[in-house]
């Protein structure tokens, strides 16, 4: 660990007594960074990796010289001069900013860049969806970089760099759309005739659940700041628009409530977050919506949080150990602080949750109980069960009429869950993910779905089975489907595969079930892909083509339908190749596509969790052979490019005042071809170096394949740059913020100049 020291003013009576205290930033094993050897040195790194997005007099302070020195570098490699900061970069962004510097600064240069404190910084990478996961779980070791005055090699290249930035990019450079541009339009009002009025819709009392989550939404403590609206009213009105009847928020439990006399420290600001979240309950109440929580709960801790409470402290991973569910006392807190929270908000919707995965919470929650001196005579199913129950009594005692929904994921390793159900109450809804344990084929390679799937149309056994148990039990049904995007593409609002969404939701309309979960944390966008989904489940009866071709009439305009058609029937038929399985989607380069630069020599970092993928092929292909993980891309990228001929066609046809709209989605479809088939050519790449290294005597052969490969990604940058510069929706998603802005794309091309010339 690396240890920064705050000071802790402490006040007793009229004396006062500074206490030091620490907080640890995880550092891991601390390996060297990557350099980035494109660049005339880190200091030029620096400065164009925050260039747009951290004010010139912050990066100024960060290396220890003047605004005018900062500006100076950045003019020297033709980087646009900077008019204004959009200050929702680091509100909303500060995960964008932390990836891009994590092999640049250390820690304390890192926390002056973000301006934002340790403890800030602490609950940002352990609490916000696994941040320091999805970083690796390692902080590589940097050295502190310090201003000084760029020699003759480094101004050498940086007039290189100007030159490429000119070639390439040209004025462009200085036409980028706002990073949250998208911020804006979502909260706009809706035009009168798309609104939804209360004598169109169904009334939201008493329906089931059909909940959705923001497209852009804070994921770590979204209602102490009320300016981080996730849910403008724009935004909730074209869901609702959409036919979705709730949306739901990531929430700390011990935020919300206080903790009495068992766990005093739990509560800080509670009153104000709970204000925050009883104005946004009522705001989206007039919209006829319901607010949902997400329980994950109860959170581990850390070590000294149980000096005084041996007795509750549950199985330990690293420093943290549960809050040990078979203790009374961490019960009755978690019933407790749910009655008083939904007393204090009575608007609220309900819950969903989570207690077999995500962060330590029980002590069976990773499937360690047995380390447990309270829970090793226990079984799993019995300490699920009983935390599902206690949370559905704290809700329904202050709320009868909430909805409690019980999400079966992770139960028994994401297996058969068939002991659980009948130990769960009856007044709850139970939850699958739809498509799970689905027996696929791709590229000959049998896998099922083991994680959420666009590609692979569901319903699957899993989810059919616990249905129908928890049908015979009593309990509501509710299917978790994703249906914009999956961690098969997360860095585009939505996936145009609409013949897929629109088959899985008539093959949900024929199941017994009373409830639609449309999007994890990120999926949120109100797309074509939404009005496909809540169309078919609601009307069935309806031929898919006649009710597609009305989307795309209604969308485009008449004269686009046929084009229209067959781009959504050709995107569909080539994702249906997509290589499926939870390794690559969690560790491939398919996020960040053309973004991910290209390395001659071994980086040795493994790809980390939806984060950083560097070159780790064998970390990205799970069981596919690397021949075949690159095919099975390559099929989608043909398939999708001869879509977007078609789409083409789409945006010349389209009515004028439909115009725009197919233009915005051409870019969304064009941005997924360009990260598709950069993955392929990331694999080959891979693949051909290390062939190198092992044979250099096979050089005449590869270095030809290897240059053809990086010309390629020179272009796909270039090609996605454009989408990226117009459309600020293109790169981002709402837990990992921005996989990438338009200059990593310009980086990526000067990088691929570079890679040119080191071949040759």
């Amino acid at each position: 660990m690396q240890r920064l020291f705050i000071a802790v003013i402490v006040i007793f009576s009229a004396a006062s007594l500074v206490v030091a205290a620490e907080v640890e930033l995880p550092v891991g094993s601390a390996p060297a960074p990557i350099s980035a050897d494109h660049f005339p040195d880190r200091l030029h790194a620096l400065v164009w990796r925050n260039w747009q997005l951290i004010p010139p007099a912050r990066i100024a302070r960060v290396v220890g010289c003047q605004t005018e020195d900062i500006v100076a570098i950045a003019e020297s490699m033709g980087l646009p001069p900077v008019a204004r900061i959009n200050p929702e970069m680091e509100r909303r962004g500060y995960i964008t900013i932390i990836r891009r510097n994590w092999h640049l600064l250390p820690y304390d240069q890192l926390l002056t860049l973000l301006d934002m404190t340790p403890e800030r910084l602490d609950f940002i990478l352990r609490e916000e969806d696994f941040l320091f996961i999805k970083l690796g779980r390692v902080k590589p070791s940097c050295d502190p970089i310090r201003y000084h005055t760029p020699g003759e090699s480094a101004r050498r290249r940086a007039a290189e760099i100007r030159e490429l930035v000119a070639k390439h990019f040209g004025e462009r450079l200085e036409q980028i759309t706002d990073r949250f541009d998208f911020l804006n339009e979502l909260a706009e009002s809706l035009p009168e005739e798309a609104r939804v009025t209360a004598e169109s819709v169904d009334t939201v009392d008493g329906a089931h659940p059909r909940f959705v989550y923001s497209y852009f939404g804070a994921f770590g403590d979204p209602l102490l700041d009320a300016t981080l609206d996730p849910y403008p009213d724009g935004l909730l009105a074209r869901l609702r628009s959409m036919g979705m009847r709730g949306v739901w928020l990531h929430v700390v439990l011990r935020q919300l409530a206080p903790g009495g006399e068992a766990f005093p420290e739990f509560g800080q600001d509670h009153e104000l977050r709970l204000r925050n979240l009883r104005a946004l309950c009522q705001r989206a109440e007039r919209h006829g919506m319901r607010v949902y929580l997400y329980m994950n709960e109860p959170r581990a801790q850390k070590e000294s949080f149980f000096a005084n409470r041996p007795a509750m402290a549950g199985v330990q991973e690293g420093e943290y150990r549960a809050m040990c569910t078979t203790h009374p006392a961490v019960r009755q807190w978690l019933a407790d602080s749910l009655s008083y929270v939904f007393e204090h908000v009575p608007e609220l919707g309900g819950v969903f949750t989570i207690s077999g995965s995500e962060n330590l919470t029980n002590c069976a929650s990773h499937n360690g109980h047995m380390s447990c001196s309270h829970c090793k005579d226990r079984s799993p199913a019995e300490i699920i069960a009983e935390v599902n129950r206690t949370i559905e009594q704290g809700v329904h005692r202050a709320s009868p009429q909430a909805q409690v929904i019980l999400w079966d994921w992770g139960w028994n390793g994401h297996g058969d869950a068939s002991n659980i159900i009948p130990l769960l109450p009856q007044k709850a809804y139970l939850m699958s993910v739809s498509e799970w344990s689905l027996p696929i084929e791709r590229g000959g390679i049998p896998t099922e779905v083991g994680e959420y799937s666009i590609s692979s149309v569901g319903p699957g056994p899993r989810a059919r089975r616990h249905w129908q148990l928890a049908g015979q039990h009593g309990m509501g049904r509710v299917a978790k489907t994703q249906v914009n995007n999956s961690n098969e593409l997360l860095s585009v609002p939505f996936i145009p595969a609409v013949e897929l969404v629109a088959e899985h939701f008539e093959n949900l309309a024929r199941e017994e079930i009373e409830g639609i979960m449309f999007s994890w944390s990120f999926g949120g966008y109100p797309s074509l892909n939404l009005q496909v989904a809540t169309s078919r489940l609601d009307h069935p009866e309806q031929a898919r083509g006649d009710c597609l071709a009305a989307l795309a009439e209604y969308r485009y305009g008449a004269t686009a339908v046929p084009s229209a058609l067959e781009a959504w029937h050709l995107f569909s038929d080539a994702f249906r190749e997509y290589p499926y399985h939870v390794t690559v989607l969690y560790s491939g380069p398919q996020h960040m596509g053309p973004a991910n630069l290209l390395y001659l020599t071994k980086t040795n970092y493994h790809a980390s969790m939806v984060g950083l993928p560097y070159d780790d092929l064998n970390g990205w292909r799970g069981p596919y052979p690397p021949d075949v993980l690159e095919r099975q891309f390559r099929k989608v990228a043909d398939g999708w490019r001869d879509g977007l001929r078609q789409f083409e066609i789409v945006v010349a046809n389209a009515l004028s005042n439909r115009k725009l709209v197919a233009e915005e989605d051409y870019h969304v479809a064009s941005a997924a071809y360009c990260q598709f088939a950069s993955a392929a050519n990331q694999i080959r790449f891979v693949v051909l170096r290390d062939e190198l290294q092992s044979h250099p005597d096979r050089r005449s052969s590869i270095v030809p394949q290897l240059n053809s490969l990086v010309s390629e990604e020179r272009k796909l940058a270039k090609q996605l740059f454009e989408h990226a510069a117009a459309d600020s929706r293109i790169g981002f998603e709402a837990s990992s913020h921005y996989f990438y802005v338009p200059l990593d794309l310009v980086e990526k091309a000067i990088q691929c100049e570079w890679l040119s010339e080191q071949l040759r």
